[in-house]
């Protein structure tokens, strides 16, 4: 999906402003849950996402979203990743 698509998309759905954010290369943030629901666009790099439901890794283009309070931990790629995040 294009970033203007991507920023329309939130905007239908109600979420905030979206705001860019950046991790580094092989990072890692082990489990924990966010107070806010959130959708996201990988704009370079790539990101895995676990979960109680398994892992999914997402690349340019692709987009993930996780519901408010769900236990999780990110593994950033070797390029790390950057991703344009929309929250609620």
């Amino acid at each position: 999906m294009r970033r203007d698509e991507f920023l329309a998309l939130l905007s239908s759905e109600g979420f905030a402003e979206a705001v860019t954010v950046t991790r580094e290369p092989n990072g890692s943030l082990d489990v924990h849950v966010h107070p806010f629901e959130a959708k996201a666009l990988i704009l370079e790099g790539d990101l895995t996402i676990r979960t109680g439901d398994g892992v999914n890794t997402y690349r340019p283009g692709d987009i993930f979203h996780l519901a408010t309070n769900i236990e999780h931990s990110e593994q950033y790629g070797p390029e790390g990743v950057s991703y344009l995040v929309g929250r609620k």
